[in-house]
Parts: C-alpha cells; structure tokens; sequence
C-alpha cells in the first residue's frame, strides 16, 4: 500500500494504517530529536508530540508530498521549543549555582569511541548546521527532501550543508585531531 492510500485510510479513521505510518517514520523523527536535544527522554516527548500534532493536522496534509519532510518539520519546531524552554531552567539553574556554587557539581563525559567523538565535533555546530549534516548523513535525504523539511529553497540547504561541513572540517582539525583520518 501507498504512502499516500495509508495517509487517506488514516484521515478516515483507520487506526492501523496510522500505526503504520508511524511506524516508518519514528526512527528519523525520534533521532532528529536526539540531535537537536541530545537527551533521549525529551527526544522521545518530542516524537510523541510530533506523531499526536501530525495526525491532527493529518486533513491538510497534501498526499502528493512525501510525509517524512513535513513530519521532520513539526520534529524541528517543537525540539526548537523545547530546547528554548530548558535554556531558560538551565539559565535559572546557573544562576543558582553562581549563589550556591558546592551546590551544583559539573560532570564531564568522557567520550568512549570515535563516533563519539564525531557526535560531540557535529554537536559544536549551530543548530542549523547541525540539522543539515544529520539529514543528510544520518538520513540520507536528497537536498529536494531536506529542502522541504528544512522549508528553504534547495540553493539554501546545498550553501548550508557545505558552510556546515567547511566548519566542521575546522572543528575537527583543532579540537578533534584524532579524528582527521575519519573524514578525510
């Protein structure tokens, strides 16, 4: 069955084929989440989120299009806010801890493999530069995919993507050298 047959069947009420759509895409979703929060629990309040607000939205929804962009997109926004709502706790939390410093203690993890390493490297970057390498690499989405979940022309997403791995390439040669025969 089609994508766009099981979108259809989904409007109409057909829990099983919204279960099965939700099915295809919850890995991409729920790892766009992670990337964007790095935290596995808001990832998957965000997936959650992202499946409930996209099956309310489902009647707009254009079936001529491919779900997993605009799916992708609701993911982005609400890790956006989500993000922006734990900078403000964190914010709080900082302050509190430049009042009581013994009160909060710093940890620090150490990195135990070469991919982990590569994560915390892409994780310097931006956001949207981020966004661009994960879809992607982690993805594998052509730019006409990224483009739409992203919702920049496709000229945008190829300056991006490459401002993104030109930054990344810097990154790794002064603070993860050790990484320089990964990406070379």
């Amino acid at each position: 069955m089609t994508e766009a047959k099981q979108i259809i069947q989904a409007r109409q009420g057909d829990q099983a084929a919204w279960e099965d759509l939700i099915h295809a895409h919850q890995e991409p979703v729920f790892r766009l989440a992670y990337l964007l929060l790095g935290d596995p629990d808001e990832a998957e309040d965000v997936a959650q989120e992202t499946f409930l607000r996209a099956y309310k939205a489902l009647d707009g929804f254009d079936t001529e299009r491919p779900l997993r962009p605009w799916l992708l997109r609701i993911a982005s926004n609400l890790a956006h806010n989500r993000h922006r709502s734990i900078g403000r706790y964190l914010a709080a939390l900082t302050r509190f801890a430049q009042q009581d410093p013994e009160g909060i203690k710093s940890t620090t993890i150490q990195p135990e493999d070469d991919s982990q390493l590569l994560w915390q490297a892409v994780k310097t970057l931006k956001v949207p530069f981020q966004k661009v390498v994960y879809l992607r690499f982690f993805l594998d989405m052509s730019e006409s995919e990224m483009a739409d979940t992203l919702e920049v022309p496709a000229g945008t997403v190829k300056s991006r993507l490459h401002r993104a791995l030109s930054k990344l390439r810097g990154i790794i040669e002064r603070e993860y050298p050790e990484l320089k025969e990964i990406v070379e």
